[in-house]
């Protein structure tokens, strides 16, 4: 079934949208939250909260992009749950390196309304940034940074040693802090 079409069952409020959500975009959303949260148990959860959550947005939402809409909801959702998981606890796994690497303004903190309206400034430079950079550079930066992946993994995935990704990840945060601190967001 089509994006419009499933977007349109949930506006009619059919529980049908959520099958065929779950059967269009399981996987992708599986992907996300298992990079995060790497415990089943916890990914299951978070995949039927993700269900929970566009049933919830839409409507009043209607995501130009379904796919970049239900990947959101996954990963606030994934990071949320990962972050009450390990508020004691700092382990050297693939967030805490990657949330570490890019800082805390990248990830989701609470619900207050000024908060998600700062976020939302953010994550619109953020996306200039991205713009602004060349396709590969791109690609890297959201493998990493979004998806969670693991340095090792995106060389593998690109071809690349992982010293060479290491150091292009490393003068994209270089520049993108300025490019945030340019604008007075940093």
């Amino acid at each position: 079934m089509d994006d419009n079409r499933i977007i349109e069952l949930f506006w009619e409020r059919d529980e049908r949208a959520i099958e065929q959500t779950a059967a269009s975009y399981g996987r992708y959303c599986r992907m996300i939250a298992h990079n995060i949260l790497g415990v089943e148990e916890d990914v299951e959860e978070c995949l039927n909260d993700t269900w929970l959550g566009a049933w919830n947005s839409i409507p009043p939402a209607r995501p130009d992009c379904l796919s970049a809409f239900l990947g959101r909801i996954t990963r606030n959702l994934a990071i949320s749950r990962y972050r009450a998981g390990h508020a004691l606890k700092r382990t050297g796994d693939r967030l805490s390196e990657s949330l570490d690497e890019l800082g805390d303004f990248a990830a989701p903190s609470s619900d207050n309304v000024q908060e998600a309206v700062d976020r939302g400034t953010l994550e619109a430079a953020i996306n200039r940034y991205l713009d602004s950079v060349s396709v590969k550079q791109r690609r890297l930066f959201v493998r990493r940074y979004f998806y969670m992946d693991s340095v090792a993994d995106i060389a593998e995935m690109y071809g690349l040693g992982q010293s060479d990704v290491k150091v292009t990840l490393l003068r994209m945060r270089r520049s993108l802090k300025k490019a945030l601190e340019n604008e007075g967001l940093m």
